[in-house]
């Protein structure tokens, strides 16, 4: 009896084992995950940026109020981006 039960855990240490060989994680997938985290980032820093410069070049004279804050907008947005998908996926 005590060798029976012996096998039974012993087979199913090894399909945990099994198991979570086949879900590690690979360099790949770690990339992948950090370009995205990227996109998340910079894609809203970047839109602010171009937005703000166009909001900026319609009036008359020399500003970057527009450019400076919708960058400070884009780079918050961005933050809050890459905390949700971390929280979400990681």
């Amino acid at each position: 009896m005590n060798n029976k039960r012996w096998q039974q855990d012993v087979d199913r240490d090894s399909k945990r084992l099994k198991e979570a060989e086949r879900s590690r994680r690979s360099i790949l997938v770690h990339t992948i995950f950090l370009g995205s985290l990227s996109v998340l980032f910079l894609v809203p820093l970047l839109v602010g940026a171009y937005l703000g410069s166009w909001i900026d070049s319609q009036g008359e004279g020399y500003t970057v109020r527009w450019t400076v804050n919708l960058i400070i907008l884009g780079i918050a947005l961005g933050i809050f981006n890459v905390y949700f998908f971390i929280r979400k996926y990681w």
